[in-house]
């Protein structure tokens, strides 16, 4: 497995790679959007298209990292803004009022991520598959999408919020759901886990779960109190292997 593992690394990294990474603006509902684009020009064509949705704080240079690491292993990777290009958090109480907008207008959630999806057609290095990803809040957002149905190849949820609103379930998801969660995540914990896993499998979605114990609720997000480099570097490379198996397979 290690050395599978290792092997999927080495070939996944370009020998000399151009990133092209840049603000990206869009509308969705007549309201503008500024997400952020990264993708490797010298390939003749990427390895497919990974969404990111950021954390309650908006739209940060942590989503741009991520999305440059995606270049740089090859994916063409589109960070979107689910707020607006002029809503960007300055603070923990604009944080819970801005992301608590769209816990409790779900019909405005969903019309945004499935605008960033289709939208992600357009984006520069665009391919036909696509996988969308994201953490905490972002995390959330995109179990959302998938009980939504969105036409994509993945979902991926690190550290995500759980728990599936009352009047929703998961018979329009239509493409494997992973999770990478902690089993010291105080906000959205082991239990709801194991409930979100058994709704899945009552729905017959295929799914699968990395779990790491003694992981906080933000394991990956660098220089956080919760950082835990061990379960962040296991957990990117689970997302490798899950965007290898689905994404390029799709």
């Amino acid at each position: 497995m290690k050395f599978a593992a290792a092997a999927l690394i080495l070939a996944a990294a370009p020998a000399a790679a151009e990133i092209v990474a840049e603000p990206y603006g869009y509308t969705v509902d007549g309201t503008e959007f500024e997400g952020f684009v990264a993708y490797n020009s010298d390939l003749p064509e990427t390895r497919g298209t990974v969404l990111i949705v950021h954390d309650w704080d908006g739209l940060t240079e942590y989503e741009m990292r991520r999305a440059e690491m995606l270049a740089a292993l090859g994916y063409t990777a589109f960070a979107i803004d689910v707020y607006g290009a002029d809503r960007r958090p300055t603070s923990m109480e604009e944080n819970r009022q801005f992301s608590g907008e769209l816990y409790e207008d779900r019909e405005m959630f969903r019309t945004r991520l499935m605008g960033a999806v289709s939208e992600a057609a357009e984006i520069p290095g665009a391919s036909d598959a696509a996988v969308m990803i994201g953490y905490c809040f972002g995390g959330a957002a995109v179990l959302e999408a998938a009980r939504a149905g969105a036409d994509l190849a993945g979902f991926v949820s690190f550290h995500g919020g759980l728990g599936t609103p009352e009047g929703q379930d998961w018979s329009a998801t239509t493409a494997p759901v992973a999770f990478f969660h902690g089993t010291a995540d105080p906000v959205s914990g082991p239990v709801e886990l194991a409930q979100t896993l058994t709704e899945l499998e009552a729905a017959d979605v295929p799914h699968e779960a990395d779990i790491y114990g003694g992981a906080r609720h933000s394991f990956t997000v660098f220089g956080s109190d919760d950082y835990d480099l061990d379960a962040d570097q296991a957990s990117w490379l689970g997302l490798q292997m899950f965007l290898e198996q689905h994404l390029r397979g799709a």
